[in-house]
């Protein structure tokens, strides 16, 4: 039997909460929260005693030479992304580390590099990747029951984006395209399988040179488009539509799907387990629980990446958000 994969987390915020609420549905037998780090200590303490974590750290230092420590979750700023998965991995620590990866193509190659050196497991935490409804859209995607794609048409807006200074300020490696435009872009590289043999896009900045609104057409050596819209500053429909020649699906909450509309034109619904402790801040983050899952599997296999979510895909996603923020005029000091 699979043993146990006892956890450091690396940040005290929000998404961290999520993804140790999320664990919390497992038993202690599969997944056990061991250690949290964070820039103050008062936000590691507060953290561990809403989780009930027995040891936490003021800075991340501490947390990487923990020898109870078998994997790590990266949930700090996008601009920490790439030193704090490089200390980890240097550290002889697993990382599974929050999307975006890194800010750009060339940092993500800079820490999947640092894991094939280590020979460690390394992954971007697309999430979405994992939930049972994209396992059963992979099937369908398998099967050809779509037929020939023509098409994907993706919205994801949400107005008060614009307030979050994680997405809005550029030192803080702020960014709509970064934050839900990743989902977005994840989701058309699911579909269709394929790097684009065209990328074309436009977009609106704010006063700190971050976009906060884009439009973007991927094309497809098939012939197929994707269409995204994206906005910080606007609410939008929030779903996918996948078009097919034998049929189309609407997939609601593309990026935390538990429903869709079949091809069929039934709906399909899948339920998610609630927390034993703390409370999601984000709406189905019980579904952070399968990457987490995913990754204990492949730790445990020996496996340094997942096939769910390979390197290789994480860094062609990487390079099609550079040429988009190029497009739009969004440049960061790491570019």
């Amino acid at each position: 039997m699979s043993k146990p994969l006892r956890w450091g987390i690396v940040s005290a915020g929000k998404i961290a909460n999520d993804f140790c609420a999320a664990l919390s549905t497992f038993s202690n037998e599969e997944h056990q929260v061991v250690a949290v780090a964070a820039r103050k200590e008062a936000d590691a303490k507060e953290f561990a005693e809403t989780f009930n974590i027995p040891k936490y750290y003021e800075g991340y230092e501490k947390l990487a030479n923990d020898n109870e420590v078998d994997a790590v979750y990266i949930g700090s700023i996008n601009t920490c992304h790439l030193e704090d998965s490089i200390m980890m991995l240097d550290a002889g620590k697993p990382v599974l580390c929050e999307k975006p990866f890194a800010l750009n193509e060339k940092q993500s190659v800079e820490i999947f590099n640092r894991a094939k050196e280590k020979k460690l497991f390394c992954m971007e935490a697309v999430w979405s990747r994992f939930l049972p409804s994209y396992e059963y859209m992979r099937h369908r995607l398998d099967n050809n029951d779509f037929g020939e794609i023509t098409e994907v048409e993706i919205e994801y807006g949400k107005e008060k984006l614009g307030k979050m200074e994680r997405v809005v300020k550029k030192d803080l490696g702020g960014s709509m395209l970064l934050d839900i435009g990743n989902y977005a872009i994840q989701f058309a590289q699911f579909v269709f399988r394929s790097y684009p043999t065209s990328i074309k896009a436009t977009g609106k900045l704010n006063d700190d040179g971050v976009d906060v609104e884009a439009e973007i057409e991927l094309k497809y050596l098939n012939g197929g488009v994707a269409k995204i819209k994206t906005s910080a500053i606007n609410n939008l429909k929030n779903q996918a539509n996948i078009y097919g020649s034998k049929g189309s699906m609407t997939v609601d909450q593309f990026w935390a799907c538990t429903y869709l509309i079949d091809i069929d034109g039934h709906p399909k619904e899948w339920k998610l387990p609630e927390p034993k402790q703390g409370e999601f801040v984000f709406n189905n983050r019980a579904g952070l629980r399968f990457q987490a899952e995913e990754t204990r599997r492949c730790i445990n296999e020996g496996k340094l990446e997942s096939d769910l979510m390979p390197q290789k895909e994480t860094i062609e996603i990487a390079r099609i958000r550079d040429e988009i923020r190029k497009q739009i005029g969004v440049r960061y000091d790491e570019d």
